[in-house]
């Protein structure tokens, strides 16, 4: 295995000087630090984690915590695992993926070890029970998805609520008068998923102020039941003009039931959507969507993680909650209703 004294040999510095110069813990001349990064491709060296965290107290490395429901999709997990991950690498962090389902021991191993700097969590249910266990650790923690308590960590999420708002005041203002919701599968409620009925909580009192009927439903995220039940719902509510969906496997299904159907988007239904642009490109989806920033999130999270592990603020400092506003990206899949 290769060592920072192979690397010192190969660089003709001191083994300080190497050590240094990949720490950027001093000064070191540029054509020092050349020659040792030289070495270090050449050589193929990689600090070892344990090394590093006691000479530095640190392991430059973030714990993401994330699970893979079978109850949701999972390509919508991935952009916010990938946000984190980028940004982490763009900061100089590793990331340690745990994907356990029991996440309270899973955080417990991490936390009390010195494997990390700090813990993201994605995932995050209204009462989640891996709070309790980051509040107690000594390492800082982010979330992406707003709990309940927000108390002693850093929280980042959609505006759930006004995205909500934003779906519903858009179709009326061309007219609609009778909306259809469609959201995350029930199990996603019943775990905690307090996003799902943030928005729609938010989208039917906003429709009961707008004269609006809205109503809703719950989606399973596979198919093929999810094409089947949108079509279902479909038959169900004749009298709508509008479609709200709230529902990433829902949005991906849609394409295929317009056209099953007979459909024109917009013509005969409009359509906005929520979930990000990249998935959007990924599924080829032609449906305007308030953007879900699911990468933006994920930086954010890292960003500020990262802060708190180089004392930028003090572990002590107050915790802060940061939404991220909604945008509507239209891709021409709203108009008028026929009939107005």
């Amino acid at each position: 295995m290769v060592t920072i004294g192979d690397v010192a040999r190969e660089a003709g510095v001191s083994r300080s000087t190497a050590s240094y110069a990949l720490s950027g813990k001093r000064s070191i001349s540029e054509d020092v630090r050349r020659r040792v990064e030289e070495a270090v491709r050449d050589l193929g060296y990689s600090p070892n984690a344990g090394a590093r965290a006691l000479a530095t107290s640190r392991t430059r490395t973030i714990g993401l915590l994330a699970q893979f429901h079978d109850d949701e999709f999972a390509p919508a997990m991935m952009q916010y695992m990938l946000g984190v991950s980028d940004t982490a690498r763009e900061l100089g962090y590793d990331i340690l993926l745990v994907t356990e389902s029991d996440g309270r021991n899973a955080l417990r191993r991490l936390t009390s070890t010195r494997m990390v700097d700090g813990i993201v969590l994605l995932n995050v249910a209204e009462n989640d029970e891996r709070l309790p266990v980051l509040r107690s650790a000594a390492q800082p923690g982010a979330l992406v998805g707003r709990p309940a308590d927000c108390t002693g960590v850093d929280v980042f999420d959609l505006d759930f609520e006004e995205a909500g708002r934003q779906m519903v005041d858009h179709l009326h203002a061309l007219g609609h008068r009778e909306l259809l919701l469609v959201s995350q599968p029930e199990h996603v409620v019943e775990r905690g998923g307090a996003y799902v009925w943030r928005l729609q909580n938010a989208a039917a009192e906003q429709a009961r102020l707008r004269g609006i009927r809205l109503d809703a439903a719950f989606v399973p995220a596979r198919q093929p039941e999810v094409g089947r039940t949108i079509s279902q719902l479909l038959d169900a509510h004749p009298g709508v003009t509008g479609l709200l969906v709230n529902n990433e496997a829902a949005a991906a299904a849609l394409p295929t039931v317009v056209h099953e159907r007979g459909l024109s988007v917009p013509r005969d239904l409009s359509v906005i959507g929520r979930y990000s642009d990249e998935f959007a490109r990924t599924f080829s989806l032609p449906y305007s969507a308030i953007e879900s920033a699911p990468d933006r999130l994920g930086s954010m999270a890292v960003r500020a993680l990262v802060r708190r592990v180089e004392g930028r603020p003090g572990h002590d400092d107050p915790h802060v909650v940061r939404y991220v506003p909604p945008e509507l990206i239209d891709r021409g899949s709203i108009a008028a209703p026929r009939s107005t």
